[in-house]
């Protein structure tokens, strides 16, 4: 799987991924789970660079001491919106607003489709950002229903 990027707006970034052939219902699912737990991490702050406390600390964090007032000093760090994803072909989309989230949301994300494509459903490319000349983008309110969650 090819990872690239384009202009990317952290309140307005479309994620597309090209599959090597039209995904299956169950395949859609799955990738769908994939997005709604990402999603779900973010709404409830886990993208949050600034306290990667355990990250820090090393590979031994046998009776580690965590910090509980400094996790709370820091700002939050949430994700904000997220639209359902849309197929077209062996094309997937999908609108997110990232909100305050660190960029370790996206690493994550492209972690975890890394993994994804090796074990369940093979993609070509996974495009961070920008637009796609063969399925365009139409611009949308934050009032519509989608972009509700």
């Amino acid at each position: 799987m090819e990872v690239r990027f384009r202009e990317c707006d952290w309140f307005d970034l479309w994620i597309w991924i090209e599959f090597s052939e039209v995904p299956s219902q169950s395949e859609k699912q799955l990738l769908e789970e994939v997005f709604n737990s990402w999603f779900l991490l973010g709404k409830l702050g886990g993208f949050n660079a600034c306290n990667m406390q355990v990250q820090e600390t090393g590979v031994d964090v046998s009776y580690f001491d965590y910090d509980n007032q400094a996790a709370e000093d820091e700002m939050m760090s949430v994700m904000h919106n997220m639209a359902d994803i849309e197929y077209e072909n062996q094309w997937a989309r999908i609108w997110v607003d990232l909100g305050t989230s660190d960029a370790i949301a996206i690493d994550t994300l492209v972690n975890a489709m890394r993994q994804f494509d090796r074990e369940y459903v093979a993609i070509n490319e996974l495009i961070i950002g920008g637009q796609n000349s063969d399925w365009l983008v139409e611009p949308k309110s934050l009032d519509d229903e989608d972009y509700d969650r």
